[in-house]
């Protein structure tokens, strides 16, 4: 089990140099959390916040204040004792809803980052929208101040899915939003999916698809609904008024998914997620092939060299902490050997690259072996990769490899 120690701020935390030794030999990136949203979906359970929830504790200001005193305190903690810190190749900026902060505030945070860890040459910069906050002049502000790809939420095309899931944007803005963004000069645009929703029907996915395809995006994220405990849908499904997703209808709508995106030449290269060739995110493969990022604002996790950590969740208490010249660390782990092979597979196997046998144990080899005769996984030279029965109990197929 990993080593944990809890209860930390930034006057106790720091990063062991065994953590720092190996920087520069994995990839690095930076994940931006921005926690404002306008209204909160039902069936979302993120370290979000509305305006009315937050009062006057805090704001975009304050946040960003304590976002570039993060970011610089993060900087000279991998750069202690004369280290080179790692340019940063991946920028992501999530949420919440980052498009609230209009393309001045997105610039801003932008430009936090350049001043802090700087920017590698050709680095992916990416920004999640939702499409009611966006415009053309948006799409052109964050172009113009060095973003190169974004990630508008779109969930459905249809209008009774939205509301079962407390979206707030019209069907057909999220297509409108990718052709702006394209139109803007953004090569990468990706629309995000959830698909099995309580009362979403067959022609409401293809009425989906086909939208998702009418705006020429090169990357597709397709999510099931997960029903998470606490949430307002989540209320709803035990009260009886919804029901729950269904196992056998979410496996069958991930294969119309897969066939059709496949057919416009997006291939799977995760389980959840579709490119065109070249268009994978990169900032993402760099969680998955365990690489290094620092996780800047309330409530982010962050990575370096086997140790994990993630900041206090609420906004103000994080700018606070910051404001006093600490850190706002709410507490770490070390990641012991067995944690980072267990984690190796758990990422990994889910890739269309999939797993190197060199990387299992004799008994995990063996185990995996069984899961190709069960036709679940298939040899690719010396690595194993799912076999398209496979995604859909990729989780399963997992537990069987490491039990």
């Amino acid at each position: 089990m990993s080593t944990r120690v809890t209860d930390r701020t930034a006057t106790v935390f720091t990063l062991p140099d065994a953590a720092l030794d190996g920087l520069g030999t994995r990839p690095f990136g930076v994940y931006i959390h921005v926690p404002f949203c306008a209204t909160r979906c039902g069936y979302c359970d993120f370290n979000t916040y509305t305006a009315g929830e937050l009062g006057t504790s805090a704001s975009p200001q304050s946040w960003l204040e304590g976002l570039r005193r993060e970011l610089d305190a993060g900087a000279a903690m991998l750069g202690r004792d004369g280290r080179t810190v790692p340019a940063t190749e991946t920028v992501f900026v999530g949420g919440g809803t980052p498009s609230l902060l209009g393309g001045d505030g997105l610039s801003n945070v932008l430009a936090a980052v350049r001043s802090s860890f700087g920017l590698a040459a050709g680095a992916e910069v990416t920004t999640e929208s939702n499409p009611e906050s966006t415009s053309p002049e948006f799409f052109e502000a964050i172009r113009g101040a060095g973003y190169t790809r974004v990630s508008l939420g779109m969930q459905s095309a249809a209008q009774h899915v939205l509301r079962v899931l407390d979206r707030t944007h019209t069907p057909g803005r999220a297509v409108a939003a990718a052709k702006e963004a394209r139109a803007a000069g953004f090569g990468h645009v990706n629309l995000d999916m959830i698909y099995g929703t309580p009362g979403e029907r067959d022609e409401d996915l293809d009425a989906t698809l086909d939208a998702v395809l009418s705006a020429e995006v090169d990357h597709v994220s397709a999510y099931s609904l997960i029903v998470e405990d606490g949430t307002a849908l989540a209320r709803k499904v035990r009260r009886g008024e919804l029901p729950a997703p269904d196992d056998d209808v979410l496996a069958a709508r991930y294969e119309r998914i897969d066939a059709r995106l496949a057919e416009a030449g997006m291939g799977w290269y995760e389980v959840s997620n579709w490119s065109k060739p070249g268009a994978e995110c990169r900032h993402n493969l760099g969680y998955w092939d365990g690489g290094d990022w620092w996780g800047a604002g309330p409530g982010a996790h962050s990575h370096v060299g086997g140790v994990r950590w993630w900041n206090v969740k609420h906004p103000a208490r994080y700018a606070d902490e910051l404001a006093a010249g600490a850190l706002p660390v709410a507490d770490s782990e070390t990641l012991t050997a067995e944690d980072r092979h267990m984690e190796r597979v758990m990422l990994v196997l889910r890739l269309r690259t999939g797993l190197p046998l060199a990387d299992l144990q004799p008994d995990e080899v063996a185990a995996a072996e069984r899961v190709v005769d069960e036709g679940l996984l298939r040899r690719d030279g010396d690595r194993v990769v799912l076999t398209d029965r496979g995604r859909l109990l990729a989780d399963g197929v997992i537990r069987d490899i490491l039990s």
